[in-house]
């Protein structure tokens, strides 16, 4: 497959909301199996469509457990608080301290285009919501308490 460039700030697609897949055919494949190459060959936790340049609501994590797909993902609920570092490929050299939901369910349809619900907690938690934000146009740095610069 191929590894995309990642997109960074200030590039108006990270800014936009994504649209919603209304098709899953062999062009959202070929999107999903791209988004995974770049996902590994950077070193991410999960990546979002708009991270590449496709403005869609295509999202892939692995926290180092499995490799997870959401097409149309939603937060379907959440629960407790957690306040923790992240970073971003879109948003290099940038750490943030981000309170998020410290448990958070999921719905989102997989490739067969069936509906599946996840439940995730702690680090695979804050992909979700960290990533479906990229879905929205919200960065991470949007909601960070603090923020602070590292080396690239």
């Amino acid at each position: 497959m191929a590894v995309y460039q990642i997109v960074t700030m200030p590039d108006d697609i990270l800014r936009a909301k994504a649209r919603s897949v209304s098709k899953i055919n062999e062009g959202v494949f070929r999107v999903l199996d791209n988004m995974r190459d770049t996902l590994y060959a950077e070193n991410g936790v999960g990546l979002a469509a708009p991270q590449i340049g496709v403005s869609k609501r295509l999202v892939v994590v692995d926290t180092g457990d499995n490799f997870i797909e959401l097409i149309n993902p939603e937060i379907v609920d959440q629960q407790g608080e957690s306040i923790r570092s992240e970073g971003c490929l879109s948003v290099p050299g940038i750490v943030g301290i981000v309170k998020r939901a410290e448990k958070v369910v999921v719905k989102a349809l997989n490739r067969s285009g069936e509906e599946i619900t996840l439940e995730g907690t702690g680090l695979l938690a804050r992909a979700f919501q960290h990533e479906i934000d990229h879905l929205d146009g919200i960065l991470f740095i949007d909601k960070a308490i603090e923020t602070r610069k590292e080396p690239i």
